[in-house]
């Protein structure tokens, strides 16, 4: 199993992790810590020192436009390891969601169900060539926050499995609900690609500068940022 972009070969630029500074927004707990993920002593809430300069200004840029807006963090570096659980944790999920027992599917329903969940997950891969985009530290899961540091609704929760978490989902609607839906997923990816990142086809909120991802949807030959253990 693999994933057009990981075709994309990596000239790695060797810039250190660095960790998110306080004044960019992160939701706590975080959210993959409180189901047990295997974080070890690694934080969450790091990125490439090339990503932070970008989220830095995608934030100032969200202040010019939007003043009551900011850019909240809610997941970023993710070892292989978290990866491999949030995989299993999203598999089992939804079997529940569809009534199913995990130990009494069939090869073809769980291939099935994998399937749906690769739409949105990476693959947890050990091989150098092929790292899951969050463990670059080259990705974010982002949304927005408002003045009063409440979430903003941007139409589906992040990570949900189906058609709502597809960036334009909610374009071709005309209620003012799905209006305000796309209207802000809009706002969120305007300012994220005004510092040169670029959002994944699928997901709403997971946006990456410099990894394999990056470099398919950008037209880049090459990826800047490799797998970080």
């Amino acid at each position: 199993m693999s994933k057009p972009y990981q075709r994309i070969s990596i000239a790695e630029c060797n810039e250190p992790l660095v960790a998110i500074p306080d004044d960019i927004f992160k939701i706590n707990p975080h959210p993959y810590m409180s189901l047990g993920a295997p974080y070890g002593d690694r934080s969450p809430f790091f990125v490439r020192q090339g990503v932070l300069e970008k989220l830095l200004k995608s934030q100032a840029y969200l202040q010019t436009i939007c003043p009551n807006y900011q850019i909240a963090i809610f997941d970023a570096y993710r070892p292989i390891p978290v990866q491999q659980f949030m995989v299993d944790y999203s598999f089992a999920q939804l079997a529940k969601s569809k009534d199913l027992e995990v130990k009494n599917l069939t090869e073809e329903k769980k291939n099935s169900l994998m399937a749906e969940v690769m739409k949105f997950w990476a693959i947890p891969s050990h091989d150098p060539k092929m790292p899951p985009p969050h463990s670059t530290g080259a990705a974010i899961d982002v949304t927005l926050f408002d003045a009063d540091l409440q979430e903003v609704d941007m139409g589906s929760p992040i990570d949900e499995i189906s058609d709502r978490s597809e960036p334009n989902y909610f374009a071709s609607f005309r209620n003012a609900q799905s209006v305000r839906f796309n209207r802000d997923r809009e706002l969120l990816n305007q300012v994220m690609t005004y510092s040169g990142f670029r959002r994944h086809p699928n997901e709403w909120w997971h946006f990456s500068y410099g990894d394999q991802l990056w470099a398919w949807i950008s037209d880049e030959k090459l990826a800047i940022y490799g797998g970080v253990i």
